[in-house]
């Protein structure tokens, strides 16, 4: 699944592709290099980060999924029910749904959906994220949210634990070597680590650096983590250096 941020602000590629022409060029390169799914979003849902009004979210995104839906497969990555009805609407066939909640509107309009563990809210998902145990209780929300939905007539989910979404450094590596957990569950297991901080902090650890690696030096860890998830048993990556991970993952499955 190849990221595609269509706003201003997003942790690591934000502005880049905001106006539609860049945005779903870069859709075709990421494409050509490999990619199954085109995730578009356009509210960014980084820690600290600010709602943003429906109609413009709706502005950024809706002519890049028009322009796509004939030629790939469309996510909208969306937390807001009248987002994700009018994406499906010009040609989105998967609800990426950092919140959990909806699955009424995948069951409504028949289309896959992505279900994200958060704590919190992008606004305040980071000040004290704090679990039981982080493995049990977030693998927990998922199948339980991932029953509802199959009950309500979903038919095509993922459970995605959610990386960086109310977790510390060390919540994050938990769920990180506790992929295998989330497999079990039956359900098919989606996996966003690509460029986020946790990567960061564990390439600085692994250089001795003093500061978190920033977003553009995240690409080792990035694919790495990729790979990792895919030998674990996940079924999909979102991913924003589709080509890399596709290499890195063709070369991993020919040694198999």
């Amino acid at each position: 699944m190849g990221i595609l941020n269509v706003t201003p602000d997003s942790f690591s590629d934000g502005g880049l592709f905001v106006e539609p022409e860049a945005a779903i060029n870069h859709a075709k390169t990421m494409l050509d290099e490999g990619a199954d799914v085109i995730d578009i979003g356009g509210e960014s849902t980084r820690p600290g980060s600010e709602p943003v009004d429906r109609d413009t979210e709706m502005d950024r995104i809706l002519p890049v999924v028009e322009a796509l839906s004939g030629t790939c497969r469309v996510a909208v990555d969306t937390r807001h029910e009248e987002v994700a009805r009018a994406a499906v609407a010009a040609g989105a066939t998967i609800i990426n749904d950092i919140t959990a909640d909806l699955w009424p509107v995948a069951a409504d309009l028949g289309v896959g959906w992505i279900a994200m563990h958060m704590q919190g809210t992008p606004a305040t998902m980071q000040r004290n994220p704090s679990y039981n145990n982080v493995v049990v209780d977030v693998r927990d929300y998922l199948v339980d949210r991932a029953r509802k939905a199959t009950e309500a007539g979903v038919t095509e989910l993922w459970i995605d634990p959610g990386f960086g979404f109310g977790k510390t450094f060390e919540h994050n590596l938990m769920l990180l070597a506790n992929i295998d957990a989330f497999v079990a569950t039956g359900h098919p297991v989606a996996i966003g680590t690509s460029r986020k901080a946790m990567l960061g902090q564990m390439l600085a650890r692994s250089d001795g650096a003093d500061q978190q690696i920033p977003p553009e030096g995240r690409l080792v860890g990035s694919v790495a983590t990729a790979t990792y998830a895919m030998l674990m048993g996940a079924s999909l990556v979102r991913v924003h250096d589709v080509k890399a991970a596709k290499q890195a993952a063709t070369v991993v499955a020919g040694e198999r």
